[in-house]
């Protein structure tokens, strides 16, 4: 009599980055009121309440927001299985005057003079409002939801959910990007993020002295193709989260990029 055998399910160490991130995280655009709501709500919550970044009685119904948004694109991170928001991020896209009225530029004058030379002023944006929820890591670490982070950050709780968190982030920013015909980005990143997003193969080009932004924070900036190019070269299985394995491509040509986040 020949036995059955079902299958087990796999677990982490058997599944794949992009596979792991897809059971647990999507990107959504945040491209209705109701979604864009959800989004200011976030950033409410991330830059007036756990950090004192912006003041909340600038924003008494709860909901951060800005003069950029006009000109912005924002996608959020949602947790598949409840439906929370666990982030969100803003892509500032450049206006008519070009790059040069991005908000990270004004802050750093050796990245506003770098972009003057080497940034194209009508395809460079700013990745801005990179926003993690605080009280979504503690759920998670509460036991509410699984840890889903298994491979070489390791260790605790919040640096195995966490990477990725910013790789769906990362997918945001790529996407709304190649969407918006933006070939470039610049930023000014606190460095723990920098150091998150070096360990998962993602590098940026510091420029200048760090800088008062809420916070201190190292202006950066890279194009697109490039970062994409080194990702693959370095840890293509966060190339393909990223990418959507390869269905998010950008322009041929290497060109520079802006975040401000």
């Amino acid at each position: 009599m020949a036995l059955a055998f079902h299958d087990a399910a796999p677990t982490n160490a058997q599944m794949s980055l992009l596979d792991i991130y897809n059971a647990y995280f999507e990107v959504v655009p945040a491209t209705t009121p109701a979604l864009l709501n959800e989004a200011h709500r976030l950033r409410y919550q991330v830059y007036c309440v756990e950090n004192s970044f912006e003041e909340s009685e600038a924003n008494p119904d709860g909901l951060e927001t800005d003069e950029f948004d006009d000109r912005s694109c924002q996608s959020l991170l949602v947790h598949r299985a409840t439906g929370a928001v666990a982030g969100t991020v803003r892509l500032i896209l450049p206006d008519e005057r070009g790059s040069i009225s991005l908000p990270a530029l004004t802050v750093s004058e050796a990245l506003r003079n770098h972009a003057r030379r080497a940034m194209p002023r009508h395809t460079t944006a700013e990745i801005s409002r990179f926003s993690i929820s605080k009280n979504f890591r503690r759920r998670i670490e509460d036991g509410r939801w699984p840890a889903v982070y298994e491979g070489p950050a390791g260790g605790e709780d919040n640096r195995r959910i966490l990477p990725h968190m910013t790789l769906g982030l990362m997918q945001a920013i790529v996407s709304m990007s190649i969407e918006n015909g933006i070939t470039h980005w610049s930023a000014a990143v606190e460095t723990p993020l920098l150091r998150l997003l070096k360990r998962l193969g993602i590098h940026f080009h510091s420029v200048g002295p760090l800088v008062e932004y809420h916070g201190l924070r190292q202006p950066v900036y890279n194009s697109l193709a490039e970062l994409l190019d080194g990702i693959y070269g370095e840890r293509p299985d966060v190339w393909d989260v990223i990418t959507k394995k390869g269905r998010l491509r950008a322009a041929p040509a290497a060109l520079p990029l802006t975040v401000a986040c």
